[in-house]
């Protein structure tokens, strides 16, 4: 088993537990949307159908346009939800307790680019920075 695999099966049961909990538990994933977000309650149950969709199309056996797209599916949906996990970060550090603080939201912040490359590099759609020159 290689490493690509290892993280393409964490990544994809990450992504199907955050889809189950968009869907059976919305409360906090609503709490957390940007006033500008219109519906959110359906806003947050079609992301959990996205997350789910995604994550199963990433763990599929079979590499190929599937796997890539669902790569480039789960990037862009990394790259969108980042204004709510920065409207989450403002809320709580406006609470006089400051919610979950700093050290939950700084890694938070951080991982994002990191969720974007590993849906990308464990799909197949890149091969940075791993891939010989030429290669992908």
């Amino acid at each position: 088993m290689t490493g690509r695999m290892i993280v393409r099966g964490l990544l994809g049961l990450l992504y199907l537990a955050a889809g189950v909990l968009h869907l059976i538990l919305p409360r906090p994933f609503i709490a957390i949307t940007p006033g500008w977000v219109p519906d959110p309650a359906l806003v947050i149950a079609l992301t959990g159908l996205a997350e789910i969709a995604g994550s199963l199309a990433l763990l599929q056996p079979w590499s190929g346009p599937l796997r890539r797209a669902a790569g480039w599916g789960l990037a862009a949906y990394a790259l969108c939800v980042w204004p709510a996990n920065m409207h989450h970060m403002a809320l709580d550090l406006a609470r006089s307790d400051h919610g979950l603080g700093l050290a939950y939201h700084l890694p938070r912040m951080a991982a994002q680019p990191v969720l974007i490359w590993a849906a990308l590099w464990t799909s197949g759609a890149i091969g940075w920075p791993f891939a010989r020159k030429g290669r992908c």
